[in-house]
C-alpha cells in the first residue's frame, strides 16, 4: 500500500498544473473525491482544544467524581 503522503505529493501538483476539478483528479488517481478535497487544505497543528480541560479534585470522594462525570 502506498503512503498517503506520497499520493498527496503526486496528486496535488497534477491538479494545480492541469487545472482540473476534484472529480477528475479522483478518477485519474482512483481515490475518493473527499480525500483529494481534504488533502488540498494546508496541514496545520491544532493549537486549541474543542473541549475544556478536566481535572480530578484529589480531595473528592469517588462517588462525587462519578456524579460530576455522569457515571455510576
Amino acid at each position: 500500500m502506498t503512503d498517503p503522503l506520497d499520493i498527496r505529493k503526486k496528486v496535488l501538483p497534477v491538479k494545480e498544473r492541469d487545472r482540473i476539478s476534484f472529480e477528475e483528479v479522483s478518477e485519474r488517481f482512483s481515490v475518493e473525491k473527499a480525500s483529494v478535497f481534504r488533502w488540498s487544505k494546508p496541514l496545520e497543528a491544532q493549537l486549541t482544544r474543542e473541549k475544556p480541560a478536566t481535572k480530578i479534585d484529589p480531595e473528592a470522594y469517588q462517588y462525587e467524581r462519578a456524579q460530576r462525570l455522569g457515571v455510576s
